[in-house]
């Protein structure tokens, strides 16, 4: 689906927004706006098919988690990817896009019973998280065979990367069941030989800052046990292994690296007897598929200097940059800089903090960076944001969500957007706020036995 006339990102992402801001997209009435540039995202997803190509089936799911907005997931969809939800809403979400169940993993660490009556039944993937689980599992199959694939998430305690809140495989991870632990394996073992329905292995070893070999040797554990359990049982009870996701993404350059042919790669040195057909292999890749594909557009509202430091004060902080804005060593962003008329500025480079509009002193998504001089009324682009940025917001001062479009670049620059997001207004945030219920508390005390609220 991506088209082979496209612009590179690079000059594409320039040129949607320059149509952006002359589209009135991004301007003083609409200070903050996110784009995807949707030939990049399947670029992307060509990629990764490509990288799997070989004897083994490949069930590639994309991470809801990383864009829960419905028309990317449509997107996905109709390229060909499954989606990996951990959530009833991500769930809904995809259901909505037009995943059928059959294409959909269910991977939360905390699954009730109903949305486990809902996957059993519908053939939705499970990836049952730990033995009380499994349990509730045996308790509402009740003897019968559940409508699809169910699986065992484990943790090979293979260790962290460099970012220890995205790597899943540590010593004391919440997720899955710890194979280091004195007993676990011999349990899992167990687990399998008791339950003919229980057919796939699940591992995760974490998202941005797992180098590959330690993705790989996690996948290599799990590899290990399925070939154990299966030898031990006498027939191949283990019929697919889901390796998770997690390939990093380059946020400190233009590059994609490293890239799903460096992942399948590493995986094939480590573990060669993955890819020879007879494990179903269930990829969830999120961050890496769509990262690199999105930026997010600010008008610079005000200029100023504190303590000798320029400062160029945006519409875009910690509200759409969270994680960049709380942990920036771990999750740096690239910043553009254009003029009003959204062309990229040139001349002398100048020392700035970008900061955000909300209210606390560390709202900045970059710090200390030589850019172009900014003044009121430019633009400041942060790159490689179409992951979580665009759907993870933070409501902090209550600031509303911006819009966000898609869109695709021609050869000759031509721009076509397409809506993905209304801009929420001020008066949904009210609404969503408790508006309906605003006499509530007022009520409460008047209804107590005299104490009405004071004035």
């Amino acid at each position: 689906m991506a088209s082979s006339s496209a612009l590179p990102r690079e000059r594409a992402r320039e040129a949607a927004l320059a149509h952006a801001v002359d589209e009135g997209l991004l301007g003083p009435g609409s200070p903050l706006v996110g784009l995807l540039d949707v030939d990049g995202v399947l670029a992307a997803v060509n990629a990764l098919k490509e990288a799997f190509e070989g004897p083994a089936t490949v069930h590639h799911t994309f991470a809801a988690k990383a864009c829960g907005l419905v028309p990317v997931l449509r997107l996905l969809a109709e390229a060909g990817m499954g989606c990996e939800v951990a959530s009833p809403g991500e769930l809904e979400q995809a259901l909505a896009a037009g995943f059928s169940p059959g294409r959909l993993v269910f991977d939360s660490p905390a699954k009730t019973v109903g949305e486990l009556e809902f996957a059993l039944d519908h053939g939705v993937a499970v990836n049952v998280d730990n033995f009380q689980e499994l349990e509730r599992v045996d308790r509402l199959l009740a003897g019968r065979e559940p409508a699809g694939p169910v699986g065992l998430r484990v943790n090979p305690q293979v260790g962290a990367g460099a970012i220890g809140a995205m790597s899943t495989a540590t010593a004391t991870s919440k997720f899955g069941v710890p194979l280091r632990d004195p007993g676990a394996v011999d349990a899992v073992i167990d687990a399998f030989a008791r339950r003919p329905w229980l057919n796939r292995l699940h591992a995760h070893v974490g998202s941005q800052g797992c180098p590959l070999p330690l993705i790989a040797q996690g996948i290599g554990a799990a590899y290990a046990l399925a070939e154990r359990i299966n030898h031990q049982l006498g027939h191949a009870r283990i019929t697919g292994l889901d390796i998770g996701g997690g390939l990093p993404v380059n946020f400190g350059g233009e590059d994609d690296r490293p890239t799903y042919a460096d992942y399948v790669a590493e995986l094939r040195r480590a573990t060669p007897g993955l890819f020879d057909g007879r494990y179903t292999l269930v990829t969830e890749f999120g961050r890496s598929l769509l990262a690199k594909s999105g930026t997010i557009g600010s008008v610079v509202e005000y200029t100023k200097s504190a303590g000798g430091r320029r400062i160029a004060v945006t519409h875009a902080g910690a509200q759409v940059a969270t994680r960049t804005v709380f942990m920036p060593d771990a999750w740096p962003l690239r910043v553009g800089v254009f003029d009003p008329a959204g062309r990229p500025k040139e001349g002398p480079h100048q020392v700035v903090d970008i900061a955000g509009p909300c209210c606390f002193a560390g709202d900045l998504t970059a710090t200390a960076r030589e850019l172009p001089a900014i003044g009121p009324g430019d633009v400041v682009a942060l790159y490689d944001t179409g992951a979580y940025y665009f759907s993870s917001h933070f409501s902090y001062n209550s600031l509303p969500r911006p819009a966000v479009y898609g869109y695709r670049t021609d050869a000759s620059g031509r721009v076509r957007l397409a809506l993905i997001r209304e801009a929420q207004t001020v008066r949904e945030v009210v609404e969503e706020s408790g508006l309906s219920h605003a006499d509530a508390l007022v009520a409460l005390c008047a209804d107590g036995p005299g104490q009405g609220p004071s004035r």
